[in-house]
């Protein structure tokens, strides 16, 4: 709103000598970080009262890990009030639209469509497994795992599909590109070409069907990861703190003409506002932290796990960093792949375990680390995977 308002009355506040003022709406970095700063402080501020107002409701987790260490070491976190991701994803929503171009930005238009259906899907789950206990018995507890799956793969399609036009593959190929890793997507020896720097011949093109087909993949893969790893206080909500504040600088990077094809990487100029998104984002997750440090008042659920999670790859799909985020959110992706090992080899081996329980955050919770000590290693570990992360962005 700010942004929309400012450059609809430009002359206007020109004349009136307050342009020089107020122009900083006008500037990409100081909405980013204004969106970040808005996003922690709504969530620092309605964060009680929306808390009180879920324990009124009776909206409380029992966790059940079928492991009775585990059952005996979260037998505090009892009835503390869970879908705290309103929290989050409201707040992520309202720093958009104060500070995004949500009127002509369709990354934006895309970015509200992934929050609001992922963070519904999770809100329709926790609603219907925290409120089974007041219905009729024999009610279903939650969204069946296909049924989920579904609507996580519908909103990944229908989102890369229109973002594949968003990115105007006629003009500027490289925003379909697949940027693989350590890969020169321009030619070093065009970038000073007055038309721009000429692509690198070894560059694959995406077509929209195999686009599609990666971006759903994608979104709902890195949803579920989320979603996962959200099992110990703070483990979630601190590490995408990080993990968005990383892309942000990637955001930046990508949509500026000067600094992507310098770094030889690809240029996606509509881009720009996705600095705002991860603002909003890192800033809204700091903010969670909060009242989510151990021991935890509130839970975000998959209300906010979900949502978090399709907009993580929804960003690093649009800027063509996809192939760089399972570096970037490593925690998330080795908190997927020990589940999916877990269950592939317990099958398999007819009922052996290659960790103590999974996700693996709780083998080594098991193991005899804290849950202060598991969370705050995690959290070490993505700074360590962020900055590896954007120090690769320079090797090409």
């Amino acid at each position: 709103m700010f942004y929309i308002l400012t450059t609809r009355f430009q002359g206007w506040l020109d004349e009136a000598g307050l342009y020089r003022v107020i122009q900083v709406f006008t500037q990409l970095e100081f909405r980013a970080l204004a969106a970040g700063l808005c996003s922690f402080l709504l969530v620092i501020l309605l964060g009680p009262r929306t808390i009180a107002y879920l324990k009124r409701l009776k909206v409380g987790d029992n966790p059940e890990f079928y492991n009775q260490e585990l059952n005996s070491l979260n037998h505090s976190k009892k009835d503390t009030p869970t879908m705290g991701g309103i929290l989050i994803c409201g707040a992520i929503l309202a720093s958009l639209f104060l500070f995004a171009d949500f009127v002509h930005s369709r990354y934006v238009h895309l970015s509200i469509v992934v929050l609001v259906w992922l963070a519904a899907v999770g809100a329709f789950d926790d609603w219907l497994k925290l409120t089974a206990a007041r219905r009729a018995a024999g009610t279903r507890e939650g969204l069946f795992a296909k049924e989920k799956l579904l609507f996580q793969l519908g909103c990944g399609a229908l989102v890369a599909f229109f973002l594949y036009q968003a990115a105007d593959p006629a003009t500027n190929p490289a925003a379909v590109s697949l940027n693989l890793p350590f890969q020169r997507t321009y030619e070093p020896s065009t970038l000073s070409n007055i038309g721009g720097a000429l692509l690198n011949p070894t560059v694959i093109i995406l077509g929209i069907g195999w686009y599609v087909f990666l971006g759903t993949m994608w979104i709902a893969g890195t949803s579920n990861a989320v979603n996962i790893a959200d099992g110990m206080d703070g483990l979630a909500a601190g590490t995408m703190s990080i993990v968005s504040f990383v892309l942000m600088v990637l955001c930046w990077v990508s949509s500026n003409q000067t600094a992507s094809q310098y770094l030889l990487v690809p240029y996606v100029p509509g881009a720009k506002e996705l600095m705002v998104l991860t603002g909003a984002m890192g800033g809204a997750c700091l903010g969670f932290l909060w009242f989510n440090c151990n021991p935890a008042r509130v839970f975000m659920g998959d209300t906010g796990s979900l949502a978090l999670g399709g907009l993580l790859a929804f960003v690093a799909f649009s800027i063509r960093q996809e192939l760089l985020l399972p570096l970037i959110a490593g925690i998330f992706y080795i908190e997927l792949g020990s589940t999916a090992l877990q269950v592939a080899y317990f099958k398999s081996t007819g009922g052996k375990r290659i960790f103590r329980c999974a996700p693996i955050h709780h083998h080594f919770h098991l193991g005899g680390w804290s849950e202060s000590q598991v969370v705050v290693r995690f959290w070490i570990i993505t700074a360590v995977l962020g900055a590896l992360a954007l120090v690769s962005v320079k090797l090409r």
